[in-house]
């Protein structure tokens, strides 16, 4: 057994409805924070901030963190807990590095539209929307998976984690397909 960190200590420490009120309103201050750069951009724009390289530093972090899920459920799998507890973690940090940078990215861009035609439209559309319906879904979901477990509430993790998984992964999947088709438009 692992020494319990910093961070587990916290986790337990909280009562039930801390860590609730802790959940939903973190969720609610992002989610409401991303909703008003998006509908207000440039609002806190910084003058001679360069934040072109962003989209592609979004995308590769998206990337990086559906290995890192993948190979935790792996891990995870095969009875190896402390490599996925790693796994899962530093997956959780690079969503979190994402949500920051996303949030400068939005306060500092020009709004870019998508320019395709034909058949990729609709695709694009879909693939869009549903990332964006599910991405403020899933960063409840996410502190919750990662509170339970380490807070040692097994049962609990488990049963958050089997529909986290499959949604996050859908969400850091369509956001690097999101990039690569508005990579021309960029």
């Amino acid at each position: 057994m692992e020494p319990v960190t910093a961070l587990e200590r916290m986790a337990r420490g909280l009562e039930e409805r801390t860590l609730r009120w802790l959940v939903y309103g973190t969720s609610a201050l992002v989610v409401g924070l991303v909703a008003a750069l998006i509908s207000f951009p440039r609002v806190l724009a910084a003058p001679g901030l360069d934040v072109s390289l962003l989209p592609g530093f979004h995308a590769g972090l998206n990337a990086t963190a559906t290995v890192l899920l993948v190979l935790g459920w792996l891990r995870i799998r095969r009875g190896r807990v402390e490599a996925h507890r790693r796994l899962m973690m530093t997956a959780f940090f690079l969503s979190a590095i994402f949500l920051v940078s996303y949030v400068v990215y939005h306060s500092q861009a020009e709004p870019t539209t998508f320019g395709g035609e034909g058949w990729i439209r609709p695709v694009y559309y879909f693939t869009l929307i549903t990332h964006i319906v599910l991405a403020p879904v899933v960063l409840p979901l996410a502190l919750f998976t990662v509170l339970r477990g380490l807070r040692d509430e097994l049962g609990r993790h488990r049963r958050i984690a089997r529909w986290t998984l499959p949604l996050w992964l859908y969400v850091t999947v369509t956001g690097v397909l999101v990039y690569l088709f508005m990579v021309p438009y960029y």
